[in-house]
């Protein structure tokens, strides 16, 4: 038997493109002499459809495209997800479930049953968990398809109490075969090869996972499709960050090894290279827009969300503004200038120092003479949002946020100004992360400046200012909220590695008193295993490590 993994980048809701991919590529799959074409996890709708899914309308849409797509279902059979309706009246109204079609029929209907409802997952919200389990008989071979969390629960600290595959095994299935909607972090590739090298050890079965790639806002799916022979040895590893099919001889993955090519695998800072440039792409071609603009300063942060932008939709796509105040440095100036000249983008030099000085002038009576601090320098950020929102009003363009995953923590960042933006870019992506960005950008001729990857960075909003006035060296910052948020370690953890502890309980109090900017910022691309917004849910008034 022929197997056809078909990795695609789906578009929730989209039922006219989704449907059209999906039979585009068993057409494909056709050709290229496969007997099986294997789909994503509800790729129909696309993942995660969230409350799209209590609308009856949605879900007869998701039938309609399914019954459609079996039409083209003869001298091939596929599996492709989909939501459900549970016709058991208690319980969820929706299975998670995947259809198996055969000769333009359905006929058979497998169920999630483990519903993840942690970090970005909430699945338990509209699924109902399936509790009966059954293979699939197809061309003489038994397949025991789950779908995407029902092989996870395969490790020292289970989540759930039970296993399909227990079930399923009982059956004696030739083959498993998983369909999944993965998120990407720069962890979890690894984490993925090594649950389903373990699910092939444990039952003694090649494995056949499919992998959704793309972005839906802030979740990136970056494919990296697999197949596993019964040893657990990795026969196969398909594209990242790419759509791709590929077929597979199920007879030549039980006996012949290293049939098929792999990839080089990619360091975590070129994942997240690659995951920020399709998730740029994405949040702009799915929601019809074509035209970028941003705040460039002179500093690290804006120079490379400004590259990942040209490279994600072409250099004469994106604007970037120079707002120069009287705080900006020559240097800065020159550096933004630099970055335009190398990387051939649109730009606009407006500067704020009249501006800022007309706000000096009519506060003066309501500010009472009190000195200069931090209200003149947010009046100075919240300028360039506005300068920023003009020329997005104006013309069209998107804003994108330059705020690093370091500042978004502790709170340093001006709430209407440098916060603002439609999408976040690098909000998940630690400073220390953001230099080997910048280098790794670099590596083949210079974009970036020199001198912008190598001055200490600052805000410029008052003499002479630099961000360690402020906050630590990023490179002690960044290793204490890495334990914090990623870790998830309380302050006495932190403090017992070695991190002082004046500095430990000051950190995290920032970060903790910083939760109502955070819930105020855009969506932020996510490529961590614990980025801020949707995957971690924090109260505002806590008090908790204050």
């Amino acid at each position: 038997m022929k197997i056809a993994l078909a990795q695609l980048n789906y578009h929730i809701g989209n039922f006219e493109s989704n449907t059209k991919k999906i039979i585009d590529h068993i057409q494909l799959a056709k050709d290229s002499g496969a007997d099986l074409v294997v789909f994503a996890e509800l790729a129909v709708c696309g993942y995660p459809p969230r409350d799209y899914l209590e609308f009856d309308e949605f879900i007869s849409l998701c039938e309609n495209a399914a019954q459609e797509i079996a039409k083209h279902c003869t001298e091939i059979a596929c599996i492709v997800g989909l939501p459900v309706k549970n016709e058991i009246l208690e319980g969820k109204d929706l299975f998670n479930a995947a259809y198996f079609i055969e000769n333009g029929k359905v006929k058979s209907v497998t169920k999630k049953a483990l519903l993840p409802t942690y970090d970005v997952f909430d699945e338990y919200r509209y699924f109902e968990p399936a509790t009966s389990f059954k293979c699939i008989d197809f061309k003489g071979k038994r397949i025991a398809l789950t779908i995407c969390e029902d092989l996870w629960n395969i490790n020292d600290n289970p989540l759930y109490v039970s296993n399909p595959m227990d079930e399923l095994i009982e059956e004696q299935p030739d083959v498993m075969i998983n369909i999944a909607a993965s998120p990407f972090s720069y962890t979890h590739d690894d984490e993925r090869i090594k649950v389903l090298a373990d699910n092939a050890k444990k039952y003694n079965l090649p494995v056949f996972y499919v992998n959704q790639v793309g972005a839906q806002t802030e979740i990136i799916f970056d494919g990296g499709s697999l197949v596993f022979d019964a040893d657990g040895v990795m026969k196969a590893e398909m594209k990242y960050f790419e759509e791709d099919l590929q077929v597979f001889d199920l007879t030549e993955v039980e006996h012949v090894r290293n049939k098929y090519p792999q990839p080089e695998r990619l360091t975590d800072i070129e994942q997240i290279h690659d995951a920020l440039i399709l998730g740029i792409r994405d949040y702009f071609q799915k929601s019809g827009f074509t035209k970028a603009v941003l705040g460039l300063s002179g500093g690290i942060d804006s120079a490379v969300v400004c590259a990942l932008a040209c490279r994600a939709l072409g250099a004469e796509n994106v604007m970037s503004v120079l707002m120069p105040s009287k705080f900006s440095s020559d240097h800065s100036v020159q550096d933004a200038l630099d970055l335009v000249n190398n990387i051939g983008c649109m730009h606009e030099i407006i500067p704020i120092k009249e501006v800022a000085e007309s706000f000096d002038h009519i506060l003066v009576p309501a500010f009472k003479g009190l000195p200069f601090n931090l209200a003149e320098e947010n009046i100075q950020a919240r300028i360039r949002g506005i300068i920023n929102m003009a020329m997005s009003n104006k013309f069209g363009y998107i804003l994108l946020n330059t705020s690093n995953k370091s500042e978004c923590a502790v709170g340093y960042g001006t709430l209407y100004g440098d916060m603002c933006g439609a999408i976040a870019v690098i909000g998940d992506v630690y400073k220390t992360q953001v230099f080997e960005l910048a280098k790794y950008i670099n590596k083949e001729r210079e974009i970036i400046p020199v001198n912008t990857i190598v001055k200490p960075p600052s805000a410029e909003l008052r003499p002479d200012q630099k961000d360690s006035d402020s906050l630590p060296e990023y490179d002690v910052l960044d290793k204490i909220l890495y334990q914090h948020i990623e870790k998830k370690q309380g302050s006495k953890a932190i403090i017992e590695q070695g991190f002082d502890e004046t500095l430990v309980r000051k950190i995290l109090k920032m970060v903790n008193i910083a939760e109502f900017k955070r819930y105020q910022t855009p969506p932020i691309l996510r490529v961590s295993p614990k980025a801020f917004g949707m995957g971690r849910r924090m109260p505002i008034v806590g008090k908790h490590l204050i």
